[in-house]
């Protein structure tokens, strides 16, 4: 049984954990860079429309998106085991890290090779044409049109999955990793003060995610200061439109009468 919530356990807490943040960061820098990679080779088909890649994407897509990555977890920490037996390699002593790392990746590559295809797509089809038209070679115009654009498109999506993918890393603990969740279920057990532990464990979380959100702000900000704001009416909310709209049509407030 727990026992009576103490706040002082908060305190102490926090900077036990705080030693395992370079553990859960190095899983989510790897299984990034890594998916990255993958998500690349599976989206460059579907772009392209390879006949059978293109179907064989699809379906590596729809698994990895429709399948709750703690199953996958261990899928790929018991099963690819079995699978490799059957060509006489023995990775049961490969340490759990590097079964966490590979789902993760295998799980953001699905969706990064979403977010990649939309913005290349997004990207207008006019600007390759005209740099094709001036001569630049399809490696070209890849690296000097779409790259710089698709990046600054695909820069709000790809904060909000590192940041899932930040606070999916608790769920490692499953297969007994020792990050920070790991961690916390350690001082939990130990010492019966489980809500002072999540609470601590909330805490970190939180300020690293908020951090990681700031910091994109402000590389997509760098990003986009060549473009001008867009101040037209289709950029605006709803709810300003329909505000100044309403605010519009009253005749004592400038509107028209009719």
């Amino acid at each position: 049984m727990a026992n009576q919530f103490d706040i002082t356990y908060v305190f102490e807490f926090l900077p036990k954990l705080l030693a395992y943040i370079p553990i859960s960061l190095f899983i989510v820098a790897c299984s990034m860079v890594l998916g990255v990679v993958v998500g690349f080779l599976i989206a460059v088909p579907r772009l392209y429309q390879v006949p059978l890649l293109q179907r064989l994407s699809q379906i590596y897509v729809s698994f990895f998106r429709g399948t709750p990555i703690l199953i996958q977890l261990f899928l790929i920490y018991y099963g690819l085991p079995e699978i490799l037996k059957a060509v006489h390699l023995d990775v049961s002593k490969a340490p759990v890290l590097a079964f966490v790392i590979l789902a993760f990746a295998l799980h953001a590559g699905a969706y990064i090779s979403e977010v990649i295809r939309a913005a290349v797509k997004a990207v207008d089809r006019g600007q390759v044409e005209a740099a094709y038209a001036v001569g630049m070679t399809g490696y070209q115009a890849f690296s000097r049109i779409i790259l710089p654009q698709a990046l600054a498109i695909a820069l709000p999506n790809f904060a909000n999955l590192l940041i899932a993918n930040l606070k999916d890393t608790s769920l490692a603990f499953s297969l007994g990793a020792m990050e920070l969740m790991g961690k916390a279920q350690t001082l939990g057990s130990a010492t019966q003060h489980f809500m002072e532990t999540y609470i601590s464990l909330s805490l970190i979380y939180f300020v690293i995610c908020y951090g990681l959100e700031k910091l994109f702000i402000y590389i997509e900000k760098r990003l986009l200061q060549h473009e001008q704001p867009l101040v037209n009416e289709e950029r605006q909310p709803l709810s300003r439109r329909w505000f100044k709209s309403a605010w519009a049509s009253q005749p004592d407030k400038g509107g028209i009468q009719a």
